[in-house]
């Protein structure tokens, strides 16, 4: 069977995106588990199967939807040149913030997104944002990606696998699988991730929405959690 002739837009975006969205990238996404040391802690999740159904509920109706639709609104604003709509969206992803854990976790690794891409890849969207008081870490990712003509849903899907990624390390240091189980849950979830970025890639902000609302009582009840390894 023949291979399909690659795509130079696909192949262009590859590095910069995985430079932006590798742990290495000093955004301090480690420090964070979007809620699931709670979760761990009250036994929702507690093997690969229920953090499997987790992240898919997630996906489906939680905040990593809403992200990738902002991520998409802020990328349109910013390849336009509107900034006001850049701004409008980035405040909005702020807003939008469950908790506030989650929005301490959008929030400082938007601004340190913003700081850490500007020096080697700076753009006239990073710098709109950057005089804003609060960044959304979508609205930063997708300055930088529309800043540099990356096409939307190849940085649609590498920032969701991002996230998804980041749980899943959560989840190993937490205890509840080991590394052979996180590689196997993040591959089931790639079509699911692909789904959620061509969904997004043509949304609309009347497409925002989230009923995951186990996730969100978790962002929030760990906040008071007694032990805790993680700022989220």
């Amino acid at each position: 069977m023949n291979a399909s002739p690659p795509d130079p837009d696909l192949d262009a975006a590859l590095l910069p995106l995985m430079l932006w969205l590798s742990p290495a990238f000093p955004v301090g996404s480690f420090a964070y588990s979007q809620g699931l040391e709670w979760a761990v802690e009250n036994g929702d999740v507690h093997d690969a199967r229920s953090l499997g159904g987790w992240l898919v509920d997630c996906l489906t109706f939680g905040a990593p939807r809403a992200d990738a639709i902002l991520f998409a609104e802020s990328f349109r604003a910013a390849a336009a040149e509107d900034w006001t709509a850049l701004i409008d969206a980035n405040a909005l992803a702020v807003a939008l913030a469950g908790s506030a854990e989650r929005r301490l976790e959008t929030t400082a690794q938007g601004a340190a997104f913003v700081t850490a891409a500007r020096a080697p890849w700076d753009c006239a969207p990073l710098r709109r944002l950057a005089d804003e008081a609060r960044v959304a870490y979508p609205a930063a990712v997708a300055a930088a990606a529309a800043g540099h003509g990356l096409p939307i849903e190849a940085s649609l899907q590498a920032f969701v696998l991002a996230q998804v990624a980041a749980a899943v390390s959560a989840a190993v240091r937490l205890g509840p699988i080991g590394q052979t189980d996180g590689q196997k849950i993040q591959a089931t979830l790639v079509p699911r991730i692909r789904a959620l970025a061509r969904e997004a890639a043509s949304s609309t902000l009347a497409d925002l929405g989230s009923c995951a609302f186990r996730a969100d009582i978790g962002s929030m009840r760990h906040e008071t959690q007694y032990s805790r390894l993680f700022r989220s």
